[in-house]
């Protein structure tokens, strides 16, 4: 018993001859003939009293429908979705981020992407940036939005910069230099700082630390928050001063001052990452959105 000769009893049942049941299915009728033949002999059962005439179903071919029905319907639903998952039009998908550098556009670039593909789950995580290559390389992920991977797994993921970021000191609104719109970073030589974690974020400190001692001084660090919420909130409140990225005025840092930093010309990057082996079809859909959203959200976040 298989799909073609269940398909064309069906058709026999529901037009009740043999001849419009060809025509249906773009056959001929000894080949719908040979397959009700082949049915009857696998059952050993009559699934049709036929004459000159007439073709009328059995009480055998009625118990048969109710169950040719439901498995024609499921294996059209089959190939549905196997069609649909191959486009990536239906599954799963979970994408970590780093919220201070994609707080402003993850929502509307997830929203976009389920207008077009509402049938994929998604799931949203906020990760580190040290978090999320743990979880690209334990498949736990399927998208990363972070900073560069480093290059001892770099070769096995695919990586498309969304924005490139600039480092800025960031002081508290009473300090001396809230003011100011640029400074030379030896200013702060004297200064408390507040650095997002190193276990966190190793290439974001060590970039710090370099900077620093550019501008001929070691920070006093009186604090290594992991979370840059954290950080922002701790220059609001007056406890020091710190350096990073211009992305992080998009937390919630009311009571801050940001401020540009002359001749640091660091770049950091945030890219779109995920695996060069993958799978999930899903996740190029999506990388296609994100990089037709790239040029806005270039602009939002100058």
């Amino acid at each position: 018993m298989d799909i073609k000769t269940l398909k064309s009893f069906v058709s026999v049942a529901k037009y009740k001859s043999f001849s419009e049941a060809a025509k249906e299915l773009h056959t001929v009728q000894p080949a719908i003939s040979r397959h009700i033949a082949q049915l009857e002999s696998e059952l050993d059962v009559v699934l049709f009293l036929r004459n000159s005439r007439d073709v009328a179903i059995t009480e055998a071919g009625e118990q048969l429908l109710k169950d040719a029905n439901a498995i024609v319907e499921l294996t059209q639903q089959a190939k549905t979705k196997v069609k649909r998952a191959q486009n990536g039009q239906i599954g799963s998908l979970t994408i970590a981020h780093l919220s201070s550098a994609c707080l402003s556009f993850m929502a509307s670039l997830v929203r976009s992407y389920k207008e077009k593909y509402p049938q994929v789950h998604v799931t949203l995580i906020e990760m580190t940036a040290t978090e999320q290559i743990e979880a690209l390389k334990n498949e736990r992920i399927d998208i990363a939005f972070s900073r560069a991977l480093p290059s001892s797994i770099a070769d096995e993921f695919l990586s498309h910069c969304i924005y490139i970021d600039s480092l800025v000191a960031i002081v508290n609104q009473n300090h001396f230099l809230a003011t100011s719109k640029s400074i030379d970073l030896e200013r702060l030589k004297d200064e408390q700082f507040i650095i997002f974690n190193r276990e966190e974020a190793l290439g974001l400190f060590d970039e710090t630390i370099l900077q620093c001692k550019k501008a001929q001084f070691s920070p006093n660090i009186i604090s290594q928050p992991r979370h840059m919420q954290t950080l922002v909130t701790e220059v609001a409140a007056g406890l020091g001063v710190a350096i990073a990225p211009y992305c992080v005025r998009k937390l919630y840092s009311e009571g801050c001052h940001f401020i540009a930093l002359n001749n640091v010309t660091t770049q950091i990057p945030v890219e779109i990452q995920f695996k060069k082996a993958a799978t999930n079809a899903a996740v190029n859909a999506f990388v296609d959105i994100a990089l037709i959203a790239r040029e806005q959200i270039q602009k939002s976040m100058a």
